[in-house]
């Protein structure tokens, strides 16, 4: 039998050590979270809270948790969800459902890691599907493949600010997708670009993908988390092979919850669900009842109301930031989530930079290479004001001691 072996997971182990260790942490991808007295406001609540009991609750959630979820996805019904800890649960047991030795796999890139890794460690072959990045057309695209790790670095030669955002290549994902194709995986609103996809681009990855018969998973976590207040279409009811996952931790402000959940097929659900039994087997009580409050159709407008305040509010403090380094830097500005992708115009490696930043001036970003790609950083614009102000002043001035510094 192969042993599975898990590559690093480069992004959340840099997270996971340093967030706590800077002054000013750049590199989160979600809004300031909510405080517990911020999420139940009224007495009422606190009390039904207080008297909740630390149980086992039903482990695959509460009914009245799926169908909360559900609502959110035409046509699903409870029987259609599984509750999990977190999305990042509800990525790992589907692709661990999935990814079996030798299956093709499709993976937009640049994307979140977690697939990637997770299906190469079941010995599935990844391909690449780069996006195109602003100002490129389809001769400037990044080869794909198994050694496609530094997939997208074509695909970002042209990136600038202005220019169109970053956009999915349908002829590409045609040209690489056949009866082998087991799964095709996307996250949409995008992770790290903030970029949106529209409902027919969406219409097209489904039909591709329905010729060969193969499964989309399609990562939503940032579902409404749109600056401009309209909610992104989702990939669910455009075929009868789409999986779902997302969660409470970005758009709603609520990682601390620990809720995330899939949407598939029911016979996939329940299949699903003893992949869940043996990981976390149970969300914990209080959050699924903090989740279920979160999702009360005049609590969850609340919530995504105050993000997208936020979202406001704080992204011309980083545009005007990085409009004033127009010669180091280049962007497309974001559709969604507390996030700008920026290509910096400087020969460092993106991992010492940011190793830099961080030892020699105690602030944190990510690197471009946690996302195979060099010469690119994640900024993180989701946190109170006056800090996002104060840490992107010292990173301006970190920026400039390493080396990066405005051509006069």
């Amino acid at each position: 039998m192969a042993v599975v072996k898990l590559e690093p997971f480069a992004l959340e182990r840099l997270q996971s050590t340093f967030e706590h260790q800077v002054d000013f942490n750049l590199s989160e991808s979600g809004v300031l979270p909510l405080t517990l007295g911020e999420l139940i406001e009224d007495t009422g609540s606190r009390e039904a809270l207080m008297a909740e009991a630390l149980r086992y609750t039903q482990t695959n959630g509460t009914r009245p948790l799926r169908e909360s979820i559900a609502a959110l996805y035409p046509g699903a019904t409870a029987d259609h969800v599984l509750v999990t800890n977190g999305g990042a649960e509800a990525n790992y047991i589907t692709t661990w459902k999935l990814a079996e030795p030798g299956d093709e796999i499709v993976m937009m890139v640049p994307n979140f890691m977690q697939t990637w890794g997770l299906a190469r460690a079941f010995g599935a072959k990844l391909t690449a599907w780069p996006l195109l990045a602003p100002a490129t057309n389809a001769s400037n695209k990044a080869t794909s493949g198994e050694g496609g790790h530094r997939h997208a670095e074509a695909a970002s030669n042209k990136a600038t600010r202005g220019e169109g955002g970053w956009r999915v290549d349908l002829d590409g994902l045609e040209q690489i997708t056949s009866a082998r194709t087991k799964l095709i995986a996307i996250c949409n609103p995008n992770n790290p670009t903030g970029a949106r996809f529209e409902a027919g681009d969406l219409d097209r990855i489904a039909a591709i993908a329905g010729r060969h018969g193969s499964w989309i998973v399609s990562d939503e976590i940032y579902r409404g988390a749109e600056r401009d207040g309209r909610e992104t279409p989702t990939l669910w009811g455009r075929s009868d092979r789409v999986i779902v996952t997302s969660g409470l931790s970005k758009a709603y402000g609520l990682p601390g919850l620990r809720i995330g959940w899939i949407v598939a097929p029911p016979p996939l659900i329940e299949s699903l669900w003893s992949y869940h039994d043996y990981t976390t087997i149970a969300p914990g009580a209080l959050s699924d009842a903090l989740a279920r409050r979160a999702l009360e159709p005049s609590t969850r407008q609340r919530l995504l109301t105050r993000t997208r305040n936020i979202l406001t509010s704080n992204y011309p403090i980083i545009e005007r930031w990085l409009d004033d380094r127009r010669a180091l830097f280049s962007y497309a500005p974001p559709d969604a989530g507390a996030i700008v992708y920026v290509r910096y115009h400087h020969a460092i490696n993106s991992t010492e930079l940011i190793t830099r930043l961080r030892v020699e001036h105690s602030v944190l970003v990510v690197p471009g290479d946690h996302f195979g790609m060099d010469h690119y950083l994640r900024l993180g614009f989701g946190d109170d004001p006056a800090h996002l102000r104060a840490g992107l002043e010292r990173l301006g001035q970190a920026i400039a001691d390493c080396g990066l510094r405005i051509a006069d």
